[in-house]
């Protein structure tokens, strides 16, 4: 019996891998078949990055010819290595990013060059035992002091690369000159073939398809902008959406504003990349890059408040009836109006305008917030129990609150466009009209519940979300 077994066993594994070799073919296909698809969706995303990838192979080969040119490789020696390895570290996917990294290694190298040679020098004096002496407390003193500057937040954002290259170049020269008499020889062409590298990969990224870290960052601000208020343009329809009605059309474009939360480590890379680049395209020369951060900033904050949004969407927990009805077409028309003021918005800084065109929305989204905000406060609502109404008490007070940061981005672009020096710039920021002016605003429907005053009573709020987002 147990020999039958083992045979069984025996046979089983055999079939086993007879399947697996017979299978193996098939399954090599779709895997190839797979990673080429993968190829092809990472290219079609975004195509700059194939044009990158041929850029540094051929700022590669260029700098290669230094290894294949007897007499270029008769003049640096083994130091025309240190070209191709300049070209690799260097070479970065902005023009940005790619000066930044070609300027920190080329300075830094040249000074550290200086130093060393000067540090072997001053070594030599103190004579042959005080030599590596000397040495050592150059190193240690300069690794030490060099080391404790790139903990200062502005070198470490700016000038990290560079300072390291600096310890390692002086190190490089300082120590290895202990056993090398020709040390200004060695320091003259490691210097010489880094600096010819750097420049190799700078010529190549600007002059060959470039790619602008302040482009990027000028549409990642517009774009973040703009998906805000995408959200917002649909989220009153979605919120008063009855179960029976159907599933959104908007549902996928709703989701849009989560990328937004996490843009904050990738503006403030842009934006150190875009400083070191020169004026290229609509962009002038010293154009106000840091001045995105402050936009940026509140275009996050007003997106937190639209991830609170969200998680209304699918509360379970419902406004009754008879409080939807009444304030349904207020909230409606607000955020939908608030929407379009963030789209204008958006729109204005992929133009490079003045955003005046936003304003008009803005006004009418106060307009329909103060009537919500009475509706709210009257006494239509006493007597309703106050945790069924508290959806719809938070989701006005957010609103409330996006409100008050897209006036604050307005604001702030509007600031961008003065000191960018955009055409049709007015000295003074344009300002919202007052409650009186309100009723001015053109084919603004009020549903028949809404009552509206020129100047409202003051009101006790009943619940403390509405005392905290004052609009007027």
């Amino acid at each position: 019996m147990e020999r039958s077994s083992g045979m069984q066993n025996n046979g089983g594994c055999f079939s086993r891998g007879c399947g697996w070799i017979k299978s193996l073919p098939e399954r090599s296909k779709a895997k190839i078949v797979e990673c080429a698809r993968k190829i092809k969706k990472l290219g079609q995303d975004d195509p700059r990055r194939v044009n990158h990838a041929v850029k540094v192979g051929l700022a590669i080969t260029l700098v290669s010819l230094f290894y294949y040119s007897e007499p270029l490789y008769d003049g640096f020696g083994d130091s025309a290595m240190w070209a191709v390895l300049t070209v690799v570290v260097v070479f970065e996917f902005s023009v940005g990013a790619t000066l930044g990294r070609g300027l920190n290694r080329g300075l830094e190298t040249f000074l550290a060059g200086t130093l060393g040679f000067g540090a072997h020098h001053l070594a030599i004096l103190s004579g042959e035992k005080g030599e590596p002496i000397l040495l050592g407390l150059f190193v240690f003193l300069l690794a030490t002091t060099v080391t404790f500057v790139r903990f200062f937040p502005r070198m470490k954002a700016r000038y990290d690369y560079g300072l390291l290259i600096f310890i390692l170049t002086f190190c490089l020269i300082s120590v290895s000159g202990y056993r090398d008499d020709e040390v200004l020889d060695m320091a003259h062409k490691r210097v010489s073939t880094i600096l010819i590298g750097g420049l190799t990969a700078v010529f190549v990224c600007i002059c060959i398809c470039p790619v602008w870290a302040g482009d990027d960052l000028h549409n990642l601000a517009a774009t973040n902008i703009e998906k805000l208020g995408i959200f917002l343009e649909h989220f009153g329809v979605e919120f008063f959406r009855q179960p029976g009605e159907g599933e959104s059309i908007h549902k996928a474009s709703l989701q849009g504003y989560k990328s937004v939360l996490n843009s904050k480590n990738m503006e403030e890379s842009l934006v150190n990349f875009a400083r070191w680049e020169p004026g290229h395209g609509q962009f002038k020369f010293r154009h106000p890059w840091k001045h995105y951060l402050k936009f940026g900033s509140l275009t996050r904050q007003c997106a937190y408040r639209v991830e609170a949004l969200n998680g209304y969407l699918n509360s379970d927990i419902k406004t009754p009836p008879e409080i939807q009805g009444m304030i349904q077409d207020s909230c409606t028309k607000m955020s939908s109006e608030l929407g379009k003021a963030l789209k204008e918005l958006a729109l204005a800084i992929k133009s490079m305008t003045p955003p005046s065109s936003a304003s008009s929305h803005l006004v009418k989204s106060k307009f329909f917030a103060k009537n919500l905000k009475f509706l709210l406060s009257s006494d239509l609502c006493r007597g309703i129990n106050l945790l069924e109404v508290v959806p719809a008490v938070t989701v006005t007070s957010l609103l409330f609150e996006v409100i008050s940061y897209a006036e604050k981005i307005a604001e702030a672009i509007h600031e961008l466009a003065s000191l960018a020096q955009y055409e049709n710039v007015e000295q003074e920021k344009p300002k919202l009209p007052e409650q009186g002016e309100m009723h001015q605003g053109a084919n603004m429907d009020v549903h028949h519940h809404v009552v509206t005053i020129d100047q409202p009573p003051p009101v006790k709020p009943q619940n403390g979300s509405l005392s905290s987002s004052t609009t007027s």
